[in-house]
């Protein structure tokens, strides 16, 4: 995929890496590494139109307790003060 070579941003170079994101829906917490276009200046990250579609559809099933397709990698707490 080729993206924009300057950052919309600062105007640094823009190159192509996989990047991990954290996605949130309800309680619920997905992990996934994805491509992105990241500056190199301000690190800057910039989306595929169809990889910010699968964050929304991802934070969706989340939000609905659709995990169904998710696979589960552990636990998550809260330290209640």
């Amino acid at each position: 995929m080729k993206y924009v070579e300057k950052c919309p941003h600062c105007g640094g170079q823009v190159i192509e890496k996989e990047v991990k994101e954290v996605l949130s829906g309800g309680i619920n917490t997905a992990f996934l590494t994805v491509k992105a276009g990241v500056c190199s200046h301000c690190g800057e990250r910039l989306y595929t139109p169809e990889t910010i579609r699968r964050f929304e559809d991802i934070v969706t099933q989340l939000e609905h307790q659709q995990t169904n397709e998710l696979q589960p990698v552990g636990k998550s707490f809260q330290v209640v003060s």
